[in-house]
């Protein structure tokens, strides 16, 4: 009995829960879509053409591999008699960029003009002619009271130097 009173409040319930889901007023929904319309005169653009496609055969295996020495540098050594000497041995300034040094004054003793260059850390070195400065072997060819010219080697091929004049000016 109590089985069966439960199951007719249920039934009722459902039904109820299912009449009032069962009105269907949806104007306002009817009239928005109707108006979302208005005003819209645009045109949409084509499609682009679709180009066919064209396979491409991959050749590279033929290339030379890009790591090996070329063949050019090994038959034919370079002409050029600029080298600089790999067998000197290397003095403090050359283990600097040349951008990262400052000349920071000069000083005369007898006729002899040194430079003062301060190295990133703030130590200061007394250079002269013929000194070498930056990673570049550049050897000192002229100093004066507000510069330091020198000549550097630069290696621009496997086998090939080149010369280049660079200045380190005074810093004020």
């Amino acid at each position: 009995m109590l089985k069966n009173t439960f199951l007719l409040v249920l039934l009722i319930t459902i039904q109820f829960l299912l009449t009032a889901c069962q009105q269907n007023d949806y104007s306002d929904l009817e009239v928005f879509i109707h108006n979302s319309g208005e005003g819209l005169h645009g045109q949409i653009d084509s499609l682009p053409e679709v180009k066919p496609y064209k396979p491409f055969t991959y050749m590279a295996f033929d290339a030379p591999n890009p790591f090996a020495p070329r063949q050019n540098d090994q038959v034919f050594p370079s002409m050029s008699e600029i080298r600089p000497d790999l067998n000197r041995r290397k003095e403090v300034l050359e283990s600097y960029p040349l951008e990262s040094l400052a000349m920071v004054g000069s000083l005369q003793q007898h006729n002899l003009i040194y430079a003062l260059i301060k190295s990133p850390e703030g130590i200061l070195h007394r250079v002269k002619i013929g000194n070498y400065v930056g990673q570049n072997f550049g050897r000192i060819n002229e100093v004066s009271e507000s510069e330091i010219k020198l000549l550097e080697i630069i290696q621009e091929g496997a086998n090939e130097w080149v010369e280049r004049t660079s200045v380190l000016m005074l810093k004020n």
